[in-house]
Parts: structure tokens; C-alpha cells; sequence
């Protein structure tokens, strides 16, 4: 069986991976797609997933995100008509609906984020069948045109298809010279994706607003790390928090740093995911809420903070208290033993397209 994946995130790399890996000893015949975008290019070669790039990530501006998809629906269906995949699986790809859509190729979508409406009106209707999280209510896909009977739930949050096999996959491979530091304490923060259509169209303030008190008051004594996801990200971080933050400008793999610091900052979803399920101290700063945040706070295996004061106090707390690390590790434990496979719904479902 010929079965297309289209990976446009270091997320998809992760997720996707473990199906991937067991549908090639099965003897599926097996294409990897992605576009330049260097998180996501820069993980799956750490990773030894091979890719065929395919156009490029179209940046913050509706029209140049407009030219970067169609240019890459065109490349794409050239590829994928030689190709001649039974199926497509994507995690709401809009290029991969589109193209599977037009050449009548079944397509199976991964998404746990109803709030990114543009990418879900864009492939939720075109989809053979929705897997997403339990936590996400049936009625959040209502206004993206699909029956409920296409919804395949799975009781997990998505890092659990790495999580699940190897809580410590890739720790050898952490690369990120003196980021961490031992004998002191370590917090590590996560941008946002502004470039991301959910937050660029809403013009929402970035997380630096957040962190500025934060990094003023503890830079003295803490190491603050912070992860970027775009080079001109980066550069203005680095020029903003010179000589207070280490300024990550490599790829890493995000389980091992997470698991080497004291104190997560998440202003997007899967890294927060991430170091919630691992047990880590976690604080979510995204600029808005969404329904796998709403779980992992109100589970207990996260904080929220909405202020720059809030964000200080909670932190300052959770560098000082034992007890709390230690509860957080309990509750971790317990919530991802209780959690199943995504990767075996979607497998399953295979099969029976097979």
C-alpha cells in the first residue's frame, strides 16, 4: 500500500514518526512530504526522517501565505499523481486536502486546534476522517463543515505518541552547548508562533511583554533560556535580552531540553503539552486560551499566568518549592499512564483502508 505523510512542523515530525517507522516494516510503500521550514527540516533530519521538501512556509501576510500554498498545491500534485498514494495523512494540511481532494486520494487529518480556524476550514471538510483529542467537544468542529459520525476521538494529547514509547527519547542527541547550566536553576521559554495565521490575523501582543519583568528580576540568578521558532524571531530576541537570556538558535530536540531544565514558559501548545506530561513545573502564557490548555490546567498538570506580576510570583514559587515539583511528577505520571495510543487509532484505521 502506498500511503503519503505531509509534515509541516517539528510536532508532525514527532507524532507522525513512530506510525511511520512501523508502516515501513510492514512493507507500505511510504512518502514523506515538507516544505522549507527550518524547525521542522532541522528536527526530522536529527530524527533520520527522510523528507521530499516541497515549497515553503509563506510567513505572517495573508498574500505571501496565499502565493507560498498555491505554488505548493501546484508542485505537490505533480509529486503525488506519480506517487499514486491509497491515502494521505497530514495534520491539516491545507496543501495535502487540497491536493487529495482533487486526485479522489482518501485523506486522514490529525488536529487539536479548532481555535486555528483558517487552516480548519481550509481541511476539516475535505477529510476522509478528523482524529483529535477527547478533550476537544464535538461542537468545536461544527462551524468547519464535518458529521460527527467523520470525528474519531482518542483519549490522549498528542505528545503522548512519542511520550508513550520513550519518555526520554532523544536525550542523547541534546545539542545546545552551555544552554543549560548546572548549579543553578534553569527556566526555559517557548515563543509563540506568530507567523501562524490564528495569531498573526488577530494581532495579538507578543509573549516578550510577558517576560520582560521576568527576565529583568532573575537573570541574575537563574539561567533563562529561550527557544525561537523563526531567525528574525531570534534576532530580535537576541538584541532585546542581550546578556540577561541564552538565546537558543539551533534546532533541539525538545523532550531532552525540557527534561534538563526547572521551569517551562510555554506561549504555544505542544512544547507546554510536552513539559506538562513530563512532569516539569509548567506555565502557560499563550494569548489565548484553547481547549487542550483548558485541560491541562484544570488536570493540574499546568498554571496559567496573564500578567506579567502573576507570571513572576508563580515561577519564583515553583524554583523554590520541592513539594510542588514533586507533585507535579506524580500527577504527570498518573495522567500519561491513563492515556492511549493516538498513533494505534490511526493505524487501525489504515488497515481497514487496506
Amino acid at each position: 500500500m502506498r500511503i503519503w505523510f505531509d509534515i509541516l512542523t517539528p510536532k508532525q515530525v514527532m507524532f507522525f514518526k513512530p506510525a511511520i517507522d512501523y508502516l515501513k516494516e510492514q512493507g507500505h510503500d511510504i512518502l514523506c512530504t515538507s516544505r522549507q521550514y527550518r524547525e521542522a527540516v532541522e528536527l526530522a533530519r536529527m530524527k533520520n526522517l527522510q523528507l521530499k521538501i516541497i515549497g515553503r512556509h509563506g510567513g505572517a501576510e495573508r498574500y505571501e501565505k496565499l502565493r507560498a500554498s498555491t505554488s505548493r498545491i501546484f508542485k505537490l500534485a505533480y509529486e503525488i499523481k506519480k506517487f499514486e498514494p491509497s491515502v494521505a495523512i497530514s495534520f491539516s494540511s491545507p496543501e495535502c486536502g487540497r491536493v487529495a481532494f482533487g486526485l479522489g486520494i482518501k485523506h486522514l487529518g490529525f488536529n487539536d486546534s479548532p481555535h486555528a480556524t483558517a487552516v480548519s476550514k481550509l481541511t476539516v471538510p475535505l477529510l476522509t476522517q478528523l482524529f483529535c483529542p477527547w478533550v476537544i467537544p464535538i461542537s468545536a468542529w461544527r462551524d468547519s463543515g464535518i458529521s460527527s459520525s467523520l470525528i474519531t476521538m482518542y483519549k490522549a494529547l498528542d505528545p503522548v505518541a512519542w511520550l508513550k514509547r520513550d519518555p526520554n527519547t532523544g536525550l542523547a542527541e541534546l545539542n545546545t552547548g552551555s544552554a543549560v547550566e548546572k548549579g543553578r536553576k534553569n527556566i526555559l521559554i517557548r515563543l509563540e508562533e506568530l507567523k501562524a495565521s490564528y495569531i498573526a490575523d488577530r494581532k495579538l501582543n507578543s509573549s516578550l511583554l510577558m517576560i520582560d519583568d521576568l527576565i529583568s528580576n532573575l537573570s541574575q540568578t537563574t539561567n533563562i533560556i529561550i527557544l525561537c521558532r523563526y531567525q528574525d524571531q531570534f534576532r530580535q530576541v537576541e538584541k532585546r535580552y542581550r546578556g540577561k537570556a541564552k538565546v537558543l538558535k539551533n534546532v533541539v530536540d525538545g523532550v531532552s531540553l525540557i527534561s534538563s531544565v526547572d521551569v517551562f514558559i510555554g506561549a504555544g501548545g505542544t512544547m507546554t503539552t510536552e513539559a506538562a506530561l513530563l512532569g516539569k513545573p509548567t506555565i502557560s502564557i499563550s494569548p489565548f486560551r484553547f481547549y487542550v490548555e483548558k485541560y491541562l490546567v484544570r488536570s493540574g498538570l499546568a498554571r496559567r499566568s496573564s500578567n506579567a506580576r502573576e507570571l513572576l510570583l508563580l515561577v519564583r514559587m515553583m524554583l523554590q518549592s520541592k513539594v510542588y515539583a514533586t507533585r507535579q511528577k506524580k500527577i504527570a505520571k498518573h495522567v500519561l499512564d491513563n492515556m492511549e495510543d493516538p498513533m494505534l487509532k490511526l493505524l487501525s484505521f489504515i488497515r481497514n483502508c487496506a
